[in-house]
This record gives structure tokens, C-alpha cells and sequence, in this order.
């Protein structure tokens, strides 16, 4: 009767010969995590200064509303203070949408650098790993066929 072979002791062998070093993967997790920490804070800042300008804007509306709202002695007043409101609001919000720009901008610049720095590092980790791993496969290999 035919008996199957045992591949189990080969395929240790083969694994043993080839040893896995995680320190490239763990380079990269702790790489990918400090990226991922720098890119959470320049969003989150960005966040608070976008809500501290729109909380800006708010008041100031709110405030020259309020010149709009109050009653006035003549009709024609009424229509001054509109007006005046609509041409204070335009200029409210050309202010604060450059705010908002300078904010996008800085998020866009600082973004390409965590992106850029991120990318050399990555690089320079993956060819770190490339070596160590070809120079560990040819020992391997050089003691695989020395026995």
C-alpha cells in the first residue's frame, strides 16, 4: 500500500531557513502612526480656528442686526439701515472667507509635508527591510546549500 509522505518536517525546515524579522513591519506601523497622529492634529486645529472665525462672524451678524431691528423715527431710515447691514455683511464675508482660505492653505501646506517627510520615511524603511531581508536570504540560502 502506498503511505503519503510527511511534508510537515519540510515545510519547518523550509520556514526555520527562512527566518521573518518583524522589526520592518513594526517600523512601518509606528511610521504610519506618527503620520497618522501629526495629520490628526493639523485637522483638528484647523477645525478650531474654522469654528473660531464662524463664531466671529456670527456675532458681528448678530450685531448689525441688531442696528437693523431697532425701531426709527423716520421710514426712510429703515431702508439706510438695510442698506448699510447687506454692504457690512458683504464685507463680513469677504474678510471671513479669506480667513477660511488662509486656514485651507496652511492645512494644504502643512499636509504636503507630513505627506512628503511621511514618503521619505516610508522609503528609507522600505529600503532598510529590502536589504536586511536579501542579505538574510542569501545566509539562508548559503547554509541551505552547505549542507
Amino acid at each position: 500500500m502506498a503511505t503519503t509522505q510527511d511534508f510537515t518536517k519540510m515545510v519547518q525546515d523550509m520556514l526555520g531557513a527562512f527566518p521573518v524579522d518583524m522589526t520592518a513591519a513594526q517600523d512601518a506601523f509606528k511610521t504610519s502612526a506618527d503620520l497618522s497622529d501629526k495629520m490628526s492634529k493639523v485637522a483638528l486645529e484647523a477645525a478650531d480656528k474654522s469654528n473660531e472665525i464662524a463664531a466671529k462672524w456670527t456675532k458681528q451678524t448678530i450685531a448689525k442686526l441688531g442696528d437693523v431691528t431697532s425701531a426709527k423715527a423716520e421710514p426712510t431710515e429703515y431702508g439706510k439701515a438695510l442698506t448699510d447691514f447687506a454692504s457690512a455683511s458683504a464685507e463680513m464675508a469677504a474678510e471671513n472667507m479669506a480667513a477660511f482660505a488662509e486656514v485651507a492653505k496652511k492645512v494644504q501646506m502643512e499636509t504636503v509635508e507630513l505627506m512628503l517627510a511621511a514618503g521619505k520615511d516610508i522609503s528609507e524603511d522600505a529600503t532598510a527591510a529590502v536589504k536586511k531581508a536579501a542579505s538574510e536570504a542569501t545566509a539562508a540560502a548559503k547554509k541551505a546549500g552547505a549542507k
